[in-house]
């Protein structure tokens, strides 16, 4: 019974830490030189995609994230430039499980500590957005927010989970900017 509980433990440890590697990262930065509050405006310059279904999505989800911080979307001349690109890997993770610890006293000595091992193999596939944005009128980068995931093969999840991300991306977005 003990090897049995030690197992059930030992295979939860490595489900919370499979789980925990599957989580949303976001990452931002910024030039700490720009004052944010003097943009309003903002016109699309490029989305890179594989999939050309996508370039609308992620362009519908980051226009409402910068809609909810009052920013305005026009067609040409906007004072931010917006390039996004999306792309995908494949990753792979190897589980191995142990069907018991053998062990006990044999007949030459000490027999098999770790009894049999089965190992698998298990691919995915991590979609990463990039999101950046240019001053229009000098060119110079000044915020860049990334998010990355495990895709699904469904894709209203996979849309549910970009939207989670830009907001993620969005939520400390104009970081010098207190008073709006």
């Amino acid at each position: 019974m003990n090897v049995l509980r030690r197992n059930l433990f030992l295979m939860g440890i490595a489900l919370l830490c499979a789980t925990a590697s599957f989580a949303q990262h976001v990452k931002t930065d910024y030039d700490r030189s720009v004052d944010f509050r003097q943009y309003k405006t903002y016109t699309w310059e490029h989305v890179h995609t594989q999939n050309p279904l996508w370039v609308d999505r992620i362009k519908a989800a980051v226009n409402s994230a910068l809609a909810a911080k009052g920013w305005t979307e026009v067609e040409s001349g906007g004072s931010v430039s917006i390039v996004g690109m999306e792309m995908t890997r494949s990753h792979q993770t190897l589980d191995t499980y142990y069907d018991g610890y053998g062990g006990g006293w044999r007949w030459r000595g000490w027999g098999n500590q770790f009894g049999e091992a089965t190992t698998t193999t298990n691919t995915y596939e991590v979609g990463t957005l990039v999101v950046d944005l240019f001053d229009s009128r000098t060119k110079s980068l000044m915020w860049r927010g990334s998010a990355s995931d495990t895709l699904s093969d469904k894709s209203d999840k996979n849309i549910r989970n970009l939207d989670k991300g830009v907001n993620k991306m969005f939520d400390s977005f104009l970081p010098n900017a207190k008073s709006q």
